[in-house]
């Protein structure tokens, strides 16, 4: 027993020592993040014409930046955020050691300096229409290269895509992953309409998404559904009561793999935003 925990604790820190290494070596290393695109900003989105969610998003969950430390088991990791609103997760994730960039297709925020973009604006967060072509690029002393990631992730973003769009914006997701990576997203099926603007452009069951992103090589993996379980920054434990979601991946061969939970750590992994604790929280400190 004490063999095995001497490994195991020797095992933690080889891997602290390759993410500090690998962290030491990106923050060296860049110069500077470049989102290239003819298309900054998404004009005939009815997003960016009248701004909801844009100007009033700002969504972190720690629990799902736990989640994906684990899952990639503290390694360093890129993580893109499509639809990035206030910039939050990406934030959150920056604050963790990774590498994150953030895309919003309104410049509403960047423009008033809202939330995180006061700080991080053209660093971590950028604007680009996601349905149009787009590139990411390191700069380095010696060169400019495309980036690929670990993480995608969009939340409660996809339905505001119209379905003609929908193709383009599965290869820019394609584009950017890398093969071992996964794409997480939260899918609202049902209509949105502020001040008579249809916001929600493609609202359709979870089976249909499924359907077609296969259709275009993204296979949905439904077993990282109950290794989430719930922990989401969009979801049902975090308020969104008719989301689903979808975790995608390129090639099944070389995803991660989903870590052993421990009775203690499966313990927490229930009782962390569950009904019950949150109601708890909300009685002992009135949130």
């Amino acid at each position: 027993q004490i063999q095995s925990n001497t490994c195991a604790q020797f095992s933690v820190l080889l891997r602290f020592i390759s993410f500090t290494k690998e962290l030491l070596m990106w923050q060296k290393n860049i110069k500077k993040i470049h989102v290239e695109t003819k298309h900054p900003v998404a004009e005939s989105s009815p997003d960016h014409q009248m701004p909801w969610g844009t100007i009033r998003d700002c969504s972190t969950n720690r629990f799902f930046n736990e989640k994906l430390n684990s899952l990639y088991k503290n390694k360093f990791i890129k993580i893109l955020d499509l639809g990035c609103s206030g910039g939050g997760f990406v934030k959150s994730c920056l604050d963790d050691g990774h590498l994150a960039i953030g895309i919003e297709g309104s410049d509403i925020s960047q423009k008033t300096k809202r939330a995180h973009w006061a700080n991080l604006s053209n660093l971590f967060l950028f604007t680009a229409d996601i349905t149009k072509q787009f590139s990411i690029k390191v700069e380095t002393e010696d060169a400019k290269n495309n980036l690929s990631f670990d993480i995608i992730t969009l939340w409660e973003v996809i339905e505001h895509i119209s379905e003609q769009d929908l193709i383009t914006v599965s290869n820019n997701l394609k584009n950017h992953l890398l093969p071992s990576g996964l794409i997480i997203m939260s899918v609202c099926p049902n209509e949105e309409i502020i001040n008579g603007i249809k916001l929600h452009q493609t609202v359709k069951e979870k089976k249909w998404w499924i359907d077609f992103f296969a259709s275009h090589n993204l296979k949905h993996l439904p077993e990282y559904e109950k290794y989430f379980n719930g922990h989401y920054i969009r979801g049902h434990k975090q308020g969104d009561q008719n989301v689903f979601h979808l975790i995608l991946s390129l090639d099944e061969m070389q995803k991660p793999l989903i870590p052993h939970q421990n009775l203690k750590s499966l313990i927490k992994d229930y009782w962390f935003e569950s009904y019950l604790q949150r109601k708890l929280k909300s009685l002992l400190i009135g949130r």
